[in-house]
């Protein structure tokens, strides 16, 4: 064997044992924009890691859910990162299905994340998940159909104003719909919206003894307006209508007004894939004058199941996704106006992204502005402003937002959809235990 020979060989079984010993993480996650642009950027991540391979399970938002929720309660060890949302955190670490994050390095600082944020995804002490980005939610409009109509957006609206200014820039002609709102079924779906949009109308899911409330005139009159509303401003089809539907509707000029998810201020002000970005503007959720605003409050965020036999790894790139330097390589790469929002204190105090982000104030005001613990204006014996934070909740919402969409497609009437609405939930939260 000559040297040469002995040398390429050696080479060759070190690289062999290099590739032998290298883990492939699998990470699950949801189809959105922030998401899509971390995948680009992992580059980054496999620089500094160089023994760990990714694999992406890119899933629409409700079959994220399905699939995920299925893999941990079984145990299946299918994904070794999850993205997961505020919902699912507590339950989840409380079932012991989750690793608790000690060990995000010392560079992370834990304490610049947002109190809002952090406390939803933290039990006894220990963080759980780490958000990768954080919202609420806002009115995004058109200020060019505004000025044509003679209107002015409030910083903090009624919900009347809403329902007026959006009928008055409507112009189904030229396919101008005042307003987008989700309708497609889901409990993170058409039910984050309505679940909020109805705490601002004094609508509440249950009452102090867990008694279900659609059988009550807050929810009549919650659901009445919205679909009335729709009917008259929305865009066809808004039945089936999710957050990417709409983002896309706004995107290319088709809706007046917008009342979503803060997370998306960025892309609609965006000029490579907005061609309203130079239109929009940005205002507070609507109220009914009762003390509470239609927003909600919610954190993706990256969390590794207890199955995972790669837990170490799986951790270093949990903590490289949510740290204050991914922000800066988003800034670097893509500009400041799409930094990942709504988990860092210190990015609401960075000059510069408060420069590039018009929306940065509006974001914050309505994070720090939604109340978990007290989402309703009626009390109530569950925390969450959006959801319920119990395990039953994620069955009983998707159920009760089919029904509210079917209402929306004019498949129901509203007093039908309240009552089966009533119904299934008495049913799941009796068989539950929760009504004696």
């Amino acid at each position: 064997m000559t040297l040469r020979t002995f040398l390429l060989g050696a080479c060759s079984a070190l690289a062999f044992a290099g590739m032998a010993s290298a883990e492939t993480l699998t990470i699950a996650t949801v189809n959105n924009g922030d998401m899509i642009r971390m995948q680009k950027l992992t580059d980054d991540f496999k620089a500094k890691n160089p023994g760990i391979d990714l694999e992406w399970v890119t899933l629409e938002e409700n079959v994220l859910r399905q699939k995920v929720t299925t893999d941990i309660a079984t145990k299946g060890g299918q994904y070794d990162v999850l993205t997961i949302g505020t919902y699912e955190v507590p339950i989840w670490a409380k079932q012991g299905w989750l690793v608790p994050l000690d060990n995000l390095g010392a560079n992370y600082d834990v304490d610049d994340l947002l109190p809002a944020i952090r406390s939803g995804l933290t039990m006894d002490g220990k963080l759980y998940a780490a958000p990768f980005y954080g919202e609420s939610s806002m009115v995004m409009y058109r200020k060019d159909l505004f000025d044509a109509a003679g209107l002015k957006m409030p910083d903090a609206p009624t919900w009347d104003f809403i329902a007026d200014a959006a009928r008055k820039i409507t112009n189904k002609d030229k396919e101008v719909y005042g307003i987008c709102l989700r309708g497609k079924a889901g409990w993170g779906e058409n039910m984050a919206f309505l679940t909020a949009m109805s705490n601002s109308f004094g609508a509440r899911w249950f009452d102090e003894s867990w008694k279900p409330q659609f059988d009550q005139p807050e929810w009549k009159d919650t659901l009445d307006f919205y679909v009335k509303l729709m009917k008259d401003a929305g865009p066809p089809g808004a039945s089936s209508n999710g957050f990417n539907e709409n983002l896309a509707l706004f995107q290319t000029g088709k809706c007046g007004m917008w009342i979503d998810a803060t997370v998306a201020a960025s892309f609609v002000s965006n000029p490579k894939e907005s061609t309203v970005a130079d239109k929009v503007g940005f205002a507070l959720a609507p109220d009914k004058g009762l003390g509470k605003r239609g927003n909600w409050l919610w954190a993706w965020s990256l969390a590794i199941p207890a199955g995972s036999q790669k837990a170490e790894a799986a951790e270093k790139f949990v903590a490289w996704a949510t740290s204050k330097d991914y922000t800066n390589l988003v800034a670097e790469k893509e500009g400041w106006l799409n930094a990942p929002p709504g988990t860092r204190s210190s990015l609401y105090a960075n000059a510069d992204y408060q420069k590039a982000a018009p929306f940065a104030k509006t974001t914050i005001d309505s994070i720090n502005s939604a109340d978990p613990s007290k989402p309703t204006v009626k009390p109530v014996p569950y925390v969450g402003v959006q959801f319920v934070a119990i395990p039953e909740f994620q069955g009983i919402g998707t159920a009760v937002g089919q029904q509210f969409s079917a209402a929306l497609a004019g498949q129901l009437s509203v007093d039908q959809a309240l009552q089966a609405a009533q119904q299934l939930a008495t049913r799941e939260m009796t068989k539950a235990g929760y009504i004696k």
